[in-house]
């Protein structure tokens, strides 16, 4: 509908989880190295949670496409599942089928992870939608991590879920699989007018805007504090509302399109807030990752580091090299990452929290 008219060559503001358009902010930058950091160090049994909306399955799908070849990995996207569901599903996506009962699959399959892991090979199951498991489920996925030798897991397993699956784990039927929990990531929505803004031109340049000055500075603010810094409700008021300035042949969209859009779509701010681009309100960015799968994320990073201002001004200056970087392919020997430093900023951390909970 509007590509040509903005000069575009995709769409920039799908509610698809296209992992081509992730967008490396600080906070997005933390979740996504932490996960990377749990499946590259083997910490067993991992658990993402994060509002509806906040870009959980476009994170895993993301580190999905980074994983080695020598990872196999099973991915569960419907987890409305009964036992034996569950294990033909797992089972499939492994490769393991002779099997006729339980006591047989789980013969089958201590053997297949124990030569998976005498031979270097990691196998991975991550589950999506977590919170609408059973908790008979969750049992078996307790018993599951007891494939392990002395000193490693043999199974790797990732949970993702919305704020419910932790108030699922802290049932006391469940303290089990709780403590099981080596690494726990939180995806929360954008904290700051920045953020939004920057997510916005980085979808634009994605999408192959030579020019990504579409959206006014009033218009990026009132977005914020209409969608509550959600990427799931950005993306809709966006693609809203490119829509309508396509239709009305306006070329820049300002603070009135976007009022026009949120109140056609129930999203306007129900309560007085203060507004996103006093500085006082804003949280200071996260920390810059120093790691690679990553090579995405590090050069994400210096390029948020070397710009002016969000804005489109700024952006501009940033087309070429954005263009540049999604055209070049990642080797392998650019995935280095310092474990060591990165293992001593996560126990910092944990330790400032109170350890995890």
């Amino acid at each position: 509908m509007y590509k040509e008219f903005f000069g575009l060559d995709d769409i920039p503001f799908t509610l698809t989880p296209d992992p081509r358009f992730i967008v490396f902010t600080p906070s997005y930058n933390e979740v996504l190295a932490s996960l990377y950091y749990g499946l590259e160090t083997s910490k067993g049994l991992i658990v993402l949670t994060g509002e509806v909306g906040t870009g959980k399955t476009t994170a895993l799908r993301w580190i999905l496409r980074r994983l080695d070849s020598t990872v196999l990995a099973a991915y569960v996207f419907n987890p409305r599942l009964s036992i034996d569901e569950f294990y033909h599903h797992v089972t499939q996506m492994l490769g393991i089928k002779d099997w006729t009962n339980k006591a047989e699959l789980l013969n089958v399959m201590g053997k297949v992870l124990e030569e998976r892991h005498r031979r270097g090979l990691r196998t991975v199951i991550i589950i999506d939608e977590a919170h609408e498991l059973s908790d008979y489920v969750l049992e078996e996925i307790r018993l599951l991590l007891n494939f392990e030798s002395d000193d490693a897991k043999h199974l790797q397993i990732v949970l993702t879920g919305q704020p419910e699956l932790r108030d699922k784990l802290n049932q006391a039927n469940l303290r089990q699989l709780k403590q099981r929990v080596a690494l726990r990531c939180n995806m929360h929505p954008y904290p700051n007018v920045d953020e939004v803004a920057s997510y916005i031109t980085e979808r634009l340049l994605i999408a192959g805007s030579e020019d990504p000055e579409i959206f006014t500075e009033d218009a990026i603010d009132f977005i914020y504090r209409c969608s509550e810094g959600i990427p799931r409700n950005i993306n809709n008021l966006c693609d809203n509302a490119m829509l309508n300035a396509y239709a009305a042949g306006e070329r820049t969209i300002d603070r009135k399109i976007i009022v026009e859009v949120a109140e056609n779509l129930d999203m306007l701010p129900q309560t007085p807030t203060v507004s996103a681009v006093d500085s006082s309100n804003r949280r200071p960015d996260g920390r810059a990752m120093r790691s690679n799968t990553q090579n995405d994320l590090r050069s994400g990073q210096k390029r948020k580091e070397s710009e002016k201002p969000f804005y489109a001004s700024a952006a501009r200056e940033t087309v070429n090299s954005r263009k540049a970087n999604l055209k070049r392919k990642i080797e392998p020997d650019e995935f280095e990452l310092d474990f060591e430093e990165l293992d001593d900023d996560v126990d910092h951390e944990v330790s400032e929290i109170g350890g995890f909970y």
